[in-house]
């Protein structure tokens, strides 16, 4: 598995059933790095620095969240945009080159109301285009996006399986 770094950011993380079961995956993993941003970050103040610091030790990141009003969660977008700064993006050896992101997120609506004729008349990747086009632009590729669907009703068999299918595409055993 490739040096992987999954950088967390849940605002109601012990009350999310389904996070509190899917993050079990990441425990024990060789060459895994579990980061929860509210946890080392409640205040909000992101030390820029040293997040820069960590990640260029990474070939793969995992942002793992949960869609909160059809968007990423704030402390997420703000690490976003005290980390990815244009002068340090803009470094000779690009910092954030040749590395990969797998994108899981949490959705407490059904899959059929994240579609042009759902209810809510846009899709998942459209409502993160914001975050995946920042990545792009970043030299960064989107390796995959897993959208759970209907997290808040999930039975402890449809987490397992969950479970699994992210371990797969992961590569953890």
């Amino acid at each position: 598995m490739k040096k992987t770094l999954v950088i967390f950011a849940h605002p109601y993380f012990e009350y999310s059933t389904s996070n509190v079961e899917l993050v079990k995956i990441y425990d024990g993993v060789e060459n895994l790095v579990f980061k929860d941003l509210y946890e080392e970050y409640p205040d909000f103040h992101i030390q820029a620095f040293k997040e820069r610091k960590r990640i260029r030790d990474y070939e793969r990141l995992i942002f793992h969240f949960p869609l909160i009003w059809f968007s990423i969660p704030p402390l997420l977008k703000l690490w976003i945009d005290e980390v990815f700064d244009m002068t340090w993006t803009m470094e000779k050896n690009h910092p954030l080159q040749n590395k990969d992101v797998i994108i899981i997120v949490t959705v407490g609506g059904k899959a059929e109301h994240y579609t042009p004729e759902g209810m809510y008349e846009t899709t998942i990747e459209e409502l993160l285009k914001s975050l995946t086009l920042s990545l792009k632009v970043n030299q960064i590729e989107v390796k995959e996006l897993i959208a759970v669907h209907n997290s808040d009703d999930l039975t402890k068999e449809e987490l397992l399986d969950i479970s699994g299918k992210i371990k797969k595409t992961l590569n953890i055993r």
